[in-house]
């Protein structure tokens, strides 16, 4: 709704000073002229909207201008009442300050509001780590958090395989994914990421940190875990599997990614198109299934199996 909008562009003005129109068109997911339009309601309407061209410039509000926001819409009040994972504010000690800011809004939403928020709080729990997560050490995340905040180049030391390397960084964000913590820095003017549990040691330095104009948390994230998705081993294998065999398929499909499906004859034998880590995982689990399935590609599967399973014999013999 455009209300909605008018009133989100004053909040973003609010808070970061100045913007241009294209950051406040992705930011609200518009177009520039959209965003053109909205300011000249603004402008009519009384609100101190001001624009600069030029290097540096964006629309602004007058500095003494301030809006105070009188009302949430039910689903903001929930989604801001959404159980956050704990153990990440636990490792930020956030925790309580978390709790402290909730029950302070809360007390001060209108009583049918009130009762939305305790509503969805008991009805959505979220869980942001996996089953089989292993807890990790991360000794050195409050100094990395506080290099964060004071903006200031850091030394530390990382523990690569067996080897200790020491490195000199310019401090850029921290990423949470799952329960694993990872430091995100420029070194020698690239952008890399730590993971926090193998940084052994830390130094906070005198020296101000440089942070890239254009850096973005999120986007480098998302890139890079796309990158790193796209390079990982991966190994294609085609099988044909029986009745029999598709629940336990079904049910274990954590272990590779089940790209395509096709139904083979009315006896309910099952084509499946899986990717796998590597060769050796889809011999392995291939080959438990004995008779209940038959490999089709690649050749050479075909081939590995058969000698694994000569090899199991062999043992069993001796």
């Amino acid at each position: 709704m455009r209300a909605d909008r008018l009133l989100s562009i004053m909040l973003l003005l609010q808070v970061y000073r100045r913007m241009t129109a294209r950051e406040l068109a992705q930011r609200l997911e518009v177009s520039e002229r959209t965003i053109h339009r909205d300011m000249e309601a603004l402008s009519i309407s009384g609100i101190p909207v001001t624009a600069e061209r030029g290097t540096g410039g964006g629309w602004s509000l007058l500095e003494e201008y301030r809006t105070n926001l009188t009302g949430l819409s039910e689903p903001e009040i929930q989604s801001l009442f959404l159980a956050q994972p704990a153990h990440l504010l636990n490792d930020l000690g956030l925790h309580k300050a978390s709790e402290a800011a909730l029950i302070k809004l809360l007390a001060v939403l209108p009583a049918m509001h009130r009762r939305d928020a305790e509503y969805v709080s008991q009805r959505i729990h979220i869980d942001g780590s996996g089953w089989h997560n292993r807890e990790e050490a991360i000794p050195a995340l409050p100094l990395l958090q506080q290099s964060l905040w004071q903006e200031c180049k850091i030394c530390f030391t990382y523990l690569r395989g067996d080897n200790q390397v020491e490195r000199l960084a310019d401090p850029l964000g921290l990423v949470a994914k799952g329960s694993t913590w990872y430091f995100v820095a420029a070194i020698d003017e690239q952008i890399r990421s730590y993971r926090v549990s193998r940084i052994q040691a830390v130094q906070l330095l005198e020296q101000a940190c440089v942070r890239p104009p254009d850096f973005d948390l999120a986007a480098f994230w998302k890139q890079s875990s796309q990158n790193f998705t796209s390079s990982l081993r991966c190994y294609r294998a085609s099988i044909n599997a029986s009745p029999e065999a598709l629940p336990r398929i079904y049910g274990s499909s954590r272990l590779f990614r089940i790209e395509q499906t096709d139904i083979v004859d009315a006896h309910g034998w099952t084509t499946f198109h899986l990717r796998f880590d590597n060769d050796y995982e889809a011999c392995a689990y291939i080959l438990s299934f004995g008779n209940q399935v038959e490999v089709l590609e690649p050749a050479d599967l075909h081939q590995q199996i058969i000698q694994l399973a000569q090899s199991v014999l062999a043992c069993r013999q001796h």
